[in-house]
């Protein structure tokens, strides 16, 4: 297994699955690379929405990017020779894209939409932090992200009738 602490274009463009894991070149932007994968994901859902898939559409494609997901995170992570490198950012596109597929699309929300997911994906309360410490490998990598995108639409829900 080959060990880099961080990788670069060369790791970035050597095969499919690190371009896609590493957010298209996102995770290699420091510091914070989870905050710049989280951002990334705000182009791609607006250029479906526009192209026309609906809010629903997008949520339930989020289901096989997830698992595409695990198999991208867990090769790169293999790779890297960390599994969960703070530079797979494959993990937090795919768990942005399904909390905006779950608010209204305006500037406003998916602002808030943002916020309250680096807010959960950073604190990581109870139970994604669990989660991050014991599910290993691609699912693991996955996973927590997923939850706590879950708990930020959740969060938004109980906040849209006071916005």
């Amino acid at each position: 297994m080959t060990t880099l602490r961080k990788p670069d274009r060369a790791f970035l463009l050597a095969r499919p699955a690190h371009f896609l894991a590493l957010g298209f070149g996102s995770g290699l932007i420091t510091p914070a690379p989870g905050t710049w994968g989280t951002l990334a994901a705000l182009p791609l859902a607006a250029l479906l929405l526009w192209l026309g898939v609906s809010g629903g559409a997008l949520a339930l494609l989020t289901l096989p990017l997830f698992l595409l997901g695990i198999w991208l995170c867990d090769v790169t992570g293999r790779a890297l020779g960390v599994a969960d490198s703070g530079h797979i950012v494959w993990d937090e596109i795919v768990a942005m894209l399904l909390v905006l597929a779950l608010v209204p699309a305006t500037p406003l929300w998916w602002l808030l939409a943002f916020a309250a997911f680096r807010l959960f994906d950073i604190v990581k309360p109870w139970p994604i932090r669990w989660l991050d410490r014991h599910v290993h490998g691609g699912f693991g990598v996955m996973l927590d992200d997923a939850v706590a995108a879950l708990f930020a639409t959740l969060l938004l829900r109980l906040l849209q009738p006071l916005l």
